[in-house]
């Protein structure tokens, strides 16, 4: 049987099918802010609920509609829910790469957070820290729990949706579509990476995240299954729900600066063995390469 004129059309025109992912989106994302609103009015439960409301509408919803319509026969495979290729151990490489490279992160977090932008771009600069306040005071209260449900809610709000749906939208669907559009797969992972961190709309946060989601973008690449990449994701906000957890507690102190270090050989060190991970694999795997189909 032939495909519709509306089937080939999509194949057809790149517009029309960022249009449909776009209306997807929007109508998603209204439903879900509509519905997190009645939870986020009623304190911190109702907040949490709220979020992960509004995160399953904007991040998992649209890209999983979108494949089911434009794809046949299995859109989950197409969008990245693929079975991992052998050598199977290289998903144990992308959870290490989020724990060898916290030196870094870390000091790009606190490099990122001494930009002082200044001069004409002062009042953007006051708005930016004024949105990083406020960021930070949810945060903190989605954070603050010392109770073991309390944990495993955070855990499934903070850690569990956003590393499903984001991986989703932003690796499976962004980086992708860029990949298969482009003949340099490394513009696709560092640009889709840009993206991914922009739109959180946390400027002091901005180099870290990115960093975080060219990581990741490596090793969905090389993989070739956004299991490695959700992972990754999950092991890294779990980290911070866990550590936060364990600060409220009492068992450590000072969460927010976990992994700091003045000593340039640790940072060093980190970056030079989150390369060698990634070389490694990067011979031991076999990298996607780029087509022409359709995002």
């Amino acid at each position: 049987m032939k495909d519709s004129l509306f089937t080939e059309n999509l194949k057809q025109s790149t517009g029309m099918r960022v249009f449909m992912y776009l209306v997807i989106l929007l109508i998603s994302s209204l439903v879900g802010v509509a519905f997190s609103m009645l939870f986020m009015l009623s304190g911190d439960m109702g907040l949490k609920i709220g979020q992960g409301v509004s995160s399953v509408m904007m991040f998992v919803v649209p890209p999983v509609v979108y494949y089911c319509i434009t794809r046949k026969g299995h859109p989950m495979q197409e969008l990245g829910i693929r079975k991992l290729s052998p050598p199977w151990w290289l998903i144990l490489i992308g959870v290490a790469l989020m724990f060898v490279s916290i030196p870094f992160t870390t000091s790009l977090t606190t490099w990122n957070e001494s930009m002082n932008l200044g001069g004409t771009f002062a009042k953007l600069e006051d708005y930016l820290k004024m949105m990083e306040e406020a960021a930070g005071e949810v945060s903190e209260r989605m954070l603050k729990v010392d109770s073991v449900g309390g944990l495993l809610l955070n855990l499934l709000i903070i850690a569990l949706i956003p590393a499903v749906g984001e991986e989703l939208t932003f690796r499976g669907v962004l980086q992708q579509a860029l990949t298969r559009r482009m003949k340099n797969p490394h513009v696709a992972i560092f640009l889709s990476a840009a993206i991914f961190s922009f739109i959180h709309f946390q400027f002091y946060g901005f180099l870290p995240r990115m960093f975080l989601g060219i990581l990741m973008g490596y090793m969905l690449y090389i993989t070739n299954s956004l299991w490695t990449s959700m992972l990754m994701h999950f092991a890294n906000n779990g980290t911070a729900v866990l550590l936060y957890y364990l600060n409220n507690k009492g068992v450590i102190e000072d969460a927010e600066h976990f992994g700091e270090t003045d000593n340039v050989w640790i940072v060093v060190a980190s970056v030079a063995a989150t390369v060698c991970l990634i070389v490694l694999s990067w011979r031991k795997g076999k990298p996607i390469r780029a087509d022409r189909k359709p995002i």
